[in-house]
């Protein structure tokens, strides 16, 4: 088992809230992590997709008030969304009794009941955080850890897989579970079969610009449709769509988001890539990797800082440009290679931006200098400076 490295924010969170909502998508380790924590403040856990655990929660009240004096875990608590007003009266009449900090746990497979339900009924009450999938700073420091976390994805039943084979298969398993169980939970009126068929080709263009009209038409379904598609997508947590920074420079610039399918080895799993040969030969291994490094930076990034991409219509462009709180900003090329090459869109970026510091992300162990202002670097060692950044 890896240690995650969100557990020390999320004992933190317990402490200074009533109730925490932990969010990620299915299998990414929120019930393995809630039971861990759980185990040392001797917590009440109810799985409410198990039909006697949601029993005991017929007299909501009675129940949690019963067990005021200890942390309560609610998994898959979107089966219940009545609860929530519950929980409200319970965390204030628990106040009233000096009880104010650590009293629910609320694990969520989507951001779109939880985040809308909870924060309509729980706010000033809450505190969000967000479960990835394991990233850099959690596996091994190595060159075969990094490119088993790029080629398998973070999902830890995939990356910690037996073999590239057994991985494929979890994976696959975990993209039919989607399609066919949580497609119908959230939804039921959209089909999983053409919403199979969209998650595919959003693989395909992977790290491109977001173009709903041509999916559509790909698909036979109206632009409104494929966006509700992407909307259900992103509220599950698997897909993400980079906002363009929208700068005042007096260029014209693009302003339609970029897409990208979360995990790395979901894209690699939806195109059938087994194995390293597999991805390297083929034309996705480019903008994979490129969403992998996003990702990850991401993953790591304090929870207040901004991410976007930068696009002029005269080619200006830069992959991932980071915002932090204190004003500072960030540009972040990616590259696959070892050597790279920085091209001239990069530096017209660069004098639009003013970035305090500019990286390229690149198959290296040691950074260097690349050009004036411009550090070729490792994804670790580029995440470890993006962890830190929180911290300033």
């Amino acid at each position: 088992m890896l240690e995650r490295r969100i557990t020390s924010r999320l004992e933190d969170a317990l402490q200074e809230q009533a109730a925490v909502a932990l969010l990620g998508p299915r299998q990414v380790g929120k019930t393995t992590l809630a039971l861990e924590l759980g185990e040392s403040r001797d917590a009440v856990y109810l799985d409410l997709e198990d039909p006697a655990d949601r029993a005991k929660l017929t007299d909501a009240r009675l129940f949690l008030e019963h067990h005021e004096d200890r942390l309560v875990i609610l998994d898959e608590v979107h089966r219940t969304p009545d609860l929530f007003s519950q929980l409200r009266g319970v965390i204030d009449r628990g106040r009233r009794r000096g009880r104010r900090t650590g009293r629910f746990l609320i694990l969520g497979s989507a951001s779109l009941d939880v985040l809308q339900q909870a924060g309509e009924t729980l706010a000033g009450r809450v505190a969000y955080i967000e479960l990835y999938p394991f990233d850099v700073l959690e596996v091994d420091d190595t060159p075969n850890a990094r490119l088993a976390l790029w080629l398998r994805g973070g999902f830890p039943d995939s990356y910690l897989a037996r073999s590239d084979a057994a991985s494929l298969r979890l994976r696959k398993d975990f993209i039919r579970s989607y399609l066919h169980r949580d497609v119908s939970l959230f939804n039921p009126r959209l089909p999983a079969e053409t919403l199979g068929r969209l998650w595919t080709m959003l693989a395909h263009e992977q790290g491109t610009l977001l173009n709903q009209s041509r999916l559509a038409a790909s698909l036979g379904v109206s632009s409104q449709t494929v966006g509700r598609y992407i909307d259900l997508l992103s509220d599950l947590l698997l897909v993400r769509r980079l906002p363009p920074c929208l700068v005042n420079v007096g260029k014209r610039l693009v302003k339609s988001p970029k897409v990208y399918i979360r995990d790395s080895g979901l894209v690699h799993a939806l195109l059938n890539l087994p194995n390293f040969d597999a991805v390297a030969g083929h034309p996705i291994a480019g903008p994979t990797w490129e969403g992998f490094v996003i990702e990850n930076l991401l993953a790591v990034a304090p929870p207040d800082v901004q991410a976007s991409f930068y696009r002029t219509a005269a080619g200006a462009e830069v992959d991932l440009v980071l915002d932090f709180a204190g004003g500072e900003r960030w540009a972040v090329e990616v590259k696959r290679g070892s050597t790279p090459r920085l091209d001239r869109g990069f530096h017209r970026a660069r004098e639009d931006l003013r970035p305090a510091r500019s990286f390229v992300v690149c198959n290296v162990e040691e950074s260097y200098p690349l050009a004036e202002g411009v550090e070729a670097i490792g994804l670790h060692a580029l995440a470890g400076h993006v962890q830190m950044s929180g911290t300033k």
